[in-house]
């Protein structure tokens, strides 16, 4: 793989590869990267796997290569302390917004990190969680950024990061930073991409759906209510008094409301094409009242602060104003409902040729790779979705052995994924294989519907003494359920969509993977909709060229949680009758990697005991 990144940096071409788990691919390309001496953009899939490419990974490998180079690590703007809305959260705290005790200490816990932080990145910043509200207190968005008239300009860490990553010879980003500063060019990556000899693209089999997201459209329910509560702490701070400005902001308060008593109640996605009038006369008075605000605003020929809110509401204005009149034959409109709010949607039928504008625009060497781009040997999915379809496509296959390490295990007798008693008869399948391992297991659902219905029953079934821990996605954040599996050694863990994929753990506290069915997406998700629409449009398969190949690399994903070294071990229990009674089945089982397969529960239970006890426990 090094060889092949290497050669395609030379010449500056695209490559795609598939790199099995355990092949070592981070080092498969930073080596090469690091020899190059090209200007290199390297992107990631997530946020953690950014910081151990820029805290470990590069400066390890400079160092044994002897190949000094300057790094920059660049995030999104939320990522960042901003001292302007620091000093105003600070100033305006007596306002009825809700402030709390806990509130007040974390905003002082900031104040003091603030003091003596060099890059701002709120990572630093131990023990007060990712989603606590102080944050949206004391970072920035593009929308309520001020920008060159802010009074802390001179000292941002947004800027700063910014002119680190012009500077620097290697710059670690995340997909949803480049792609976002691709198609908005609003976030400065714009500015780095013209100098850059090479991108290498991880986890890349994620570019695609991440680059749907933002080739489109969005307008939603807490970019509104941010807005409002921006304008009014802006109002407060210079000391304004704009009745009629705070009235229209009131009245956009009710309208959020309206329009979210109008939608579906809990987490759904509905066409716009079958909303009622009610929502659309909400949206379109949304539209008008946000106008009239932007007006008022820019009147009263205040401060800095004030005349950036009247742009940012004409702003708002716009983006209600473009979702309405976009073509319907281009893509799918859709609303997106939530126990906290709504956003409307626009998703395009085709991102593909963006992707390929995009890529042929710079003349850099592209690397995409990850250990799920191919299906069984083809590579043809994922060069059609990301629009190049001549790439050179390289698979390498995993160096462990996993006609020994692992077994694949088919139940019989499973009944259909459509019935009501799959998700039981799931768990009753999963459970001897639990109590000879004594827990040890990951079990993953393709719906949040199902891992409730799972998570009851599976207590249900092991009563008040449980032999092992049960821990369920949802009851704690992710992070801390996946540290309390790895710690408790012996736990249960039942989860869905987000423990799919980026998800490391080795040795014995993990033998079993259990997955319900085939992870076939929701077929009235208006993403998905509008993805095998236009496939229809242009005389295409959309089952052959789009469902079909998804379902498989998701679910080579989930199997790939397993076997995560050389000395692991385990059963992957895959509980769908399909993969045996649909022709498309043998298209699964062979992208899968080549373990051996048994439908016999005994067989399944021996090979746990023997790997774990050495020999099969005495019943």
């Amino acid at each position: 793989m090094a060889r092949a990144v290497g050669a395609a940096l030379e010449n500056r071409e695209t490559l795609v590869v598939e790199a099995g788990t355990g092949t070592g691919k981070t080092f498969a390309y930073l080596v090469p990267a690091l020899l190059s001496g090209r200007h290199t953009v390297i992107s990631t899939g997530t946020r953690t796997l950014q910081d151990q490419l820029f805290h470990r990974d590069l400066p390890a490998l400079s160092a044994a290569l002897g190949r000094p180079v300057s790094v920059a690590l660049l995030k999104g703007r939320a990522n960042y302390l901003c001292r302007q809305r620091m000093n105003q959260a600070r100033s305006v705290a007596e306002l009825p917004l809700g402030e709390s005790s806990d509130r007040e200490r974390a905003l002082e816990r900031v104040e003091q990190w603030s003091l003596s932080t060099r890059s701002g990145d709120i990572s630093e910043l131990s023990g007060i969680p990712e989603n606590h509200s102080v944050w949206a207190s004391v970072t920035s968005t593009r929308e309520n950024c001020l920008g060159l008239p802010c009074p802390e300009y001179a000292r941002c860490h947004v800027v700063a990061a910014r002119r680190a990553a012009l500077a620097a010879d290697i710059v670690v980003v995340n997909h949803h930073l480049l792609l976002a500063d691709f198609a908005l060019k609003q976030e400065g990556f714009a500015d780095l991409l013209p100098g850059t000899e090479a991108v290498i693209l991880d986890e890349a089999h994620q570019i695609p759906d991440v680059a749907a997201q933002f080739f489109g459209a969005s307008f939603s329910g807490w970019a509104l209510q941010s807005f409002v509560r921006d304008t009014l702490l802006q109002l407060k701070a210079q000391r304004i008094v704009a009745t009629e400005a705070e009235a229209s902001l009131a009245r956009l308060e009710q309208l959020h409301a309206r329009l979210r008593n109008v939608l579906p109640p809990g987490a759904a996605k509905v066409d716009c094409q079958i909303l009622g009038d009610d929502a659309h006369d909400a949206l379109s008075e949304i539209e008008r009242v946000l106008l009239a605000v932007s007006t008022g605003l820019t009147e009263l020929r205040e401060a800095a602060g004030v005349q950036h809110a009247a742009r940012r509401a004409a702003d708002l204005a716009s983006e209600c104003a473009q979702l309405r009149d976009i073509e319907v034959d281009s893509g799918v409109r859709w609303i997106e409902t939530s126990a906290r709010g709504w956003s409307v949607e626009f998703t395009p039928f085709e991102v593909s040729e963006r992707l390929r504008d995009w890529m042929e625009g710079a003349a850099s060497a592209w690397i995409f790779t990850s250990a799920t781009l191919a299906i069984g040997h083809d590579f043809g999915h994922f060069l059609a979705r990301i629009g190049a379809a001549e790439a050179e496509a390289l698979r390498i296959a995993s160096p462990f052995d996993f006609e020994r390490q692992a077994l694949l295990y088919l139940p019989e007798s499973m009944s259909d994924p459509a019935t009501p008693s799959h998700t039981r008869d799931t768990i009753d399948a999963a459970l001897p294989l639990l109590d000879a391992a004594g827990g040890r297991a990951f079990i993953l659902f393709t719906s949040h519907r199902a891992l409730a219905e799972g998570s009851l029953y599976i207590k249900e079934c092991l009563g008040s003494r449980r032999p092992y821990p049960i821990l369920t996605q949802g009851e704690a954040p992710r992070e801390l359920l996946l540290r309390q599996f790895r710690e408790l050694g012996n736990a249960v863990l039942l989860g869905t969509g987000s423990f799919w994929e980026g998800v490391d753990v080795k040795g014995d506290a993990l033998s079993i993977v259990v997955i319900d069915k085939l992870p076939f997406a929701a077929p009235d998700d208006p993403l998905l909709k509008a993805r095998l629409e236009g496939i229809r449009r242009r005389g295409g398969n959309p089952f052959v060229e789009h469902q079909l190949p998804q379902a498989v690399l998701a679910l080579k994903q989930g199997v790939g949680r397993l076997i995560r070294d050389a000395s692991d071990f385990g059963v992957v229990a895959i509980c769908d009758p399909r993969l045996r009674t649909k022709s498309y089945g043998r298209t699964f089982i062979d992208s899968l990697p080549p373990m051996s397969v048994t439908q016999e529960k005994r067989e399944a239970i021996q090979f746990l005991e023997t790997h774990l006890y050495g020999h099969r426990q005495p019943r």
